[in-house]
C-alpha cells in the first residue's frame, strides 16, 4: 500500500519523546475498518469544473433556534474562535439547521461538536449532509475510502510505512500552518473533520484565526496588502507523493488569490496566506515577495492569543471554515498509538477581496 502524503510539508518533524504512554494492547486493528486509507496510483479525476456557489449561511436565521437549542451546551474558548457545543446531533439537524450551522461556524470559525453519532451514520449520509454546504473536494493524493473518493482519510499508526516520513525531517517545530486544498480556483469553505481512533494522549489540532490575524495588523499596513494576489500550489503535494509512490489523480493546480479576502456571509475581512500552500506574491521580485509572505508566516504562527487548541473526545466533529482560519496537526503523540481520522472538504466561492 502506497502512503499518503496529504497536507505534509518540510515543517513536520522526528518524534523523540520516550516519555508518553506505550500502548501494550494487543492490537485488534481500527475501530471503524470500512474507513482505512485505500490508496490505487491508477485512480484519475477530472479537473474540477467551475460553480455556483451560494453559502447556507445568508439563509440562516441570525438567532439561530434550530440549531442552538435549548439542549444545546455552548461553551466559547477564546473571544476570537472557538466554541464547544454539546446536546446537538448534526446528523439530527434540518435544513434550517443546517443553514444555521454554516452562518454559527463562519462567525465563530471553529465548531467543536462533542457526543456525536456522525461516524455511525454510514458514508452515505455523511455525504449527504456535507454535500449541502459545497461540492466535495476529492484529494489529490491523499488516502480515500474505496469507492468514496469525498473521503480524505487521515491515519497513523506504528505498522503505517508513512509514520517515518510523517516525522521524519529535522525541523524543530513540527506545525504546519495551512487552510485546506487553497491551491484551488473555488477552495474549502465550511469543513467537517470526525475522530474514530485517538491517540490516549496528543494529536490534537490547532486553529489560528486570520480575520484577527489581519485586525492586528496596523490600518497602514492593511492598506498595502489590499489589492495583492499571492500563488497558492498543490505542485509540491503532488511531487512528493510521486516521490513516496503514491497517487496523482489530476494534475496539481495553482492559482492566484487575494491576500486579504472577505467572508461572504459576514463580511470580515481576513488573511488568507499559509505556509503549506502559499508560493509567492504577484508582481513582486522574488527577494520582496519571500520578506513579506516570511513576516505574515510568523505573524500567524506567532499568535497564540489567537489560536485555540482542539482536543478530541470519542464522538467529536470539528466543523471549521477553511476561509477564515489555518490549522496545523501537531504530531506528538506516540507512534505506538493509532490516529483515525476522516475530512469531507465542501469547496466554496472563489476568493475575492
Amino acid at each position: 500500500m502506497a502512503p499518503s502524503v496529504a497536507d505534509i510539508t518540510p515543517a513536520e518533524g522526528r518524534y523523540s519523546s520516550t516519555k508518553l504512554p506505550v500502548n501494550k494492547a494487543e492490537d485488534k486493528g481500527p475501530s471503524y475498518p470500512f474507513y482505512a486509507p485505500y490508496f490505487d496510483v491508477n485512480e484519475k479525476e477530472p479537473p474540477i469544473e467551475v460553480f455556483e456557489h451560494s453559502d447556507p449561511g445568508h439563509r440562516a436565521n441570525p438567532a439561530k433556534p434550530n440549531l442552538l437549542t435549548k439542549d444545546a451546551q455552548v461553551s466559547h474558548i477564546s473571544p476570537y474562535l472557538g466554541t464547544e457545543i454539546r446536546g446537538v446531533q448534526i446528523s439530527q439537524l434540518s435544513k434550517e439547521g443546517l443553514d444555521e450551522l454554516a452562518l454559527y461556524t463562519a462567525e465563530r470559525k471553529v465548531l467543536i461538536f462533542r457526543d456525536q453519532d456522525f461516524k455511525d451514520i454510514g458514508p452515505d449520509r455523511q455525504i449527504e449532509l456535507a454535500r449541502y454546504f459545497g461540492p466535495i473536494h476529492h484529494h489529490v493524493t491523499s488516502g480515500n475510502v474505496k469507492g468514496y473518493p469525498e473521503f480524505h482519510v487521515v491515519y497513523r499508526d506504528v505498522k503505517n510505512e508513512f509514520f517515518k516520513d510523517y516525522f521524519g525531517n529535522d525541523r524543530l517545530n513540527h506545525t504546519s500552518w495551512h487552510s485546506d486544498v487553497s491551491f484551488e480556483r473555488q477552495p474549502a469553505g465550511t469543513t467537517f473533520f470526525f475522530i474514530l481512533d485517538q491517540p490516549e494522549v496528543g494529536g490534537d489540532t490547532l486553529f489560528g484565526s486570520q480575520v484577527e490575524a489581519y485586525n492586528r495588523l496596523s490600518p497602514e499596513f492593511q492598506k498595502r496588502l489590499e489589492g495583492l494576489r499571492a500563488v497558492h500550489s498543490g505542485v509540491a503535494q503532488a511531487e512528493m507523493s510521486k516521490r513516496l509512490g503514491g497517487p496523482i489523480r489530476r494534475a496539481p493546480t495553482e492559482f492566484e488569490h487575494p491576500i486579504v479576502r472577505t467572508h461572504p456571509v459576514t463580511k470580515e475581512k481576513a488573511l488568507y496566506v499559509n505556509q503549506g500552500f502559499t508560493r509567492r506574491i504577484v508582481g513582486f521580485k522574488q527577494e520582496e515577495s519571500d520578506a513579506l509572505l516570511r513576516f505574515l508566516f510568523d505573524h500567524i504562527a506567532k499568535g497564540a492569543d489567537f489560536q485555540i487548541r482542539a482536543s478530541y473526545e470519542p464522538g467529536t466533529v470539528v466543523v471549521w471554515d477553511n476561509r477564515v482560519t489555518v490549522h496545523s496537526a501537531t504530531p506528538d503523540f506516540s507512534p505506538t498509538f493509532r490516529r483515525h481520522a476522516v475530512r469531507l472538504t465542501p469547496l466554496a466561492e472563489p476568493p475575492t477581496a
